[in-house]
């Protein structure tokens, strides 16, 4: 619910108040220093999310088996990410002028906000911390409504301060970074509230085999993060090469695509720790079936997301304040759009090698789809091209790096695609030429408001749509759930 409700907020936000209040080139300011944080805090983490997930089964403990809860899991996952912070620190310090020279000549306003990037850096940092804490304690509800509500309302403030002259640039660049510090301290608070935290380690419990086996586990997982983090290259190198307009062109688009991913969000959280226990257990059988299951069902939720989207941009474009200045983004939300069912139905194979005993396996793969995705973003961003090959560098990264991922885990007996998968390409195939063939030749014929036609489009289309997927049983788990609901 909270990542529905943060997606229907960020609607709003984005194709309303954004796209009216702020220029493209403020757009692609927030967009760039987000994403430095984001990029910055996956490395400074240190592996400690990944690790937190795996070893938590490990660690966990009831009230009456210690004073320290959980053996002071939570102490690690806060001091490790502080190390971490610190080295980036001392990164920046050492290579902020060569990084300003970068964006000097084709986004010159990045220098004037460069400064804030490692507060930023650290906010988002232990805010994910925070939450990955309360993912393996099972309550990550509060967690999600702060980071999928709670941000996008306090930054909506802050938009509206700025586009009302109320706050100069300087303030709303301060509000903006503002937003993850409050949520960062809010989740915090909530952990805290549970009673099953400590910032003690209990280190009777930690002998020196756990401690090399988890340092080793996370010093892997600092390398592999990039992996969950390969869009985050696209406006970076797009703010270098191609300016900020562009950058915030392509982060409207890219907030479009971000919508496919959004089950993701949800099933992942709740899905890893249990793959993480039948890892750890080694039963293969088990987790060869919850991978099929994941990964199917995220491929026909996602999927479908993409094409309902696809098939209405040309009315959201018209729409929405400046719209005309935006709809260059169109090819963009497609390409972007399937590298993100890409990643969001198979991202389980992911999961699958971090949590077993080959995850050292990762380095390799991590090392080809980073060395990938920094070239291809560099060789395919162009002056005529630009946000397209942004986005296709991530499209065609991805599909490279799971190609071999997949290939790994068939070592184990693991499989995570189905002959659903597949019904799933030629449902979407056969519905991607009848909406050509419905906008060129329907649409004109029937004459009607473009607003009544997007309506008839969708409902149709979507009705065919799920009458594909039911009809041929794609997933026979979601065909059990419709005749129980029926009933």
């Amino acid at each position: 619910m909270a990542n529905y409700l943060g997606v229907a907020i960020g609607f709003f936000v984005s194709f309303f108040v954004l796209t009216r209040y702020l220029t493209q080139e403020e757009i692609g300011l927030t967009r760039v220093m987000v994403d430095a944080a984001l990029l910055f805090s996956s490395l400074a983490q240190l592996g400690t999310n990944a690790s937190i997930v795996r070893f938590f089964p490990w660690f966990k403990s009831e009230k009456s088996e210690t004073s320290i809860p959980n053996h002071g899991i939570f102490g690690l996952s806060v001091l490790v990410p502080l190390a971490g912070f610190s080295l980036f620190a001392l990164a920046f310090l050492l290579f902020r002028e060569p990084l300003l020279t970068v964006y000097a000549k084709n986004s010159p306003l990045i220098a004037d906000y460069f400064y804030l990037v490692p507060m930023l850096t650290f906010f988002a940092l232990y805010t994910t911390v925070f939450e990955t804490n309360a993912s393996v304690l099972l309550r990550i509800t509060v967690p999600k409504l702060v980071r999928e509500v709670g941000i996008r309302l306090f930054n909506l403030a802050a938009y509206l301060l700025y586009g009302y002259d109320l706050i100069s640039l300087d303030v709303f660049v301060w509000l903006f970074c503002g937003s993850y510090g409050l949520a960062m301290v809010l989740n915090l608070m909530y952990l805290r509230s549970l009673g099953r935290i400590s910032f003690r380690i209990d280190r009777n419990f930690l002998d020196r085999g756990k401690v090399r086996e988890m340092a080793r586990y996370s010093l892997f997982m600092t390398a592999t993060v990039l992996a969950g983090n390969i869009p985050l290259f696209n406006s970076l190198f797009l703010g270098a090469k191609a300016g900020l307009a562009l950058t915030g062109v392509y982060t409207i688009a890219s907030y479009i695509a971000n919508v496919v991913e959004v089950p993701y969000r949800s099933l992942g959280a709740i899905s890893r720790p249990v793959i993480a226990t039948a890892v750890k257990e080694e039963d293969w059988a088990e987790v060869n079936r919850l991978g099929k299951q994941v990964s199917l069902h995220q491929f026909i939720v996602s999927i479908s997301i993409l094409y309902l989207i696809y098939i209405n941009l040309d009315t959201l474009f018209a729409l929405i304040p400046n719209g005309a200045d935006y709809a260059a983004g169109k090819s963009v939300v497609l390409i972007l759009g399937l590298a993100k069912v890409v990643n969001s139905s198979l991202s389980v194979c992911t999961d699958i090698l971090n949590f077993s005993k080959h995850y050292a396996w990762s380095l390799l793969y991590i090392a080809i789809l980073t060395l990938t995705a920094i070239g291809l973003n560099n060789a395919l961003i162009g002056p005529d091209s630009a946000i397209e090959g942004a986005a296709g560098a991530t499209l065609i990264s991805y599909l490279a790096y799971f190609a071999l991922l997949m290939r790994q885990l068939w070592h184990e007996d693991v499989n995570v695609l189905t002959w659903g998968h597949l019904k799933m390409v030629a449902i979407m195939t056969a519905l991607a030429a009848l909406y050509v063939a419905w906008t060129a030749i329907a649409e004109p014929a029937l004459g009607m408001h473009p607003l009544l036609a997007a309506v008839v489009r969708t409902a149709i289309l979507g009705a065919l749509l799920a009458a594909a997927i039911l009809g041929w049983k794609v997933s026979p788990t979601v065909n059990a759930a419709v005749k129980k609901l029926k009933k």
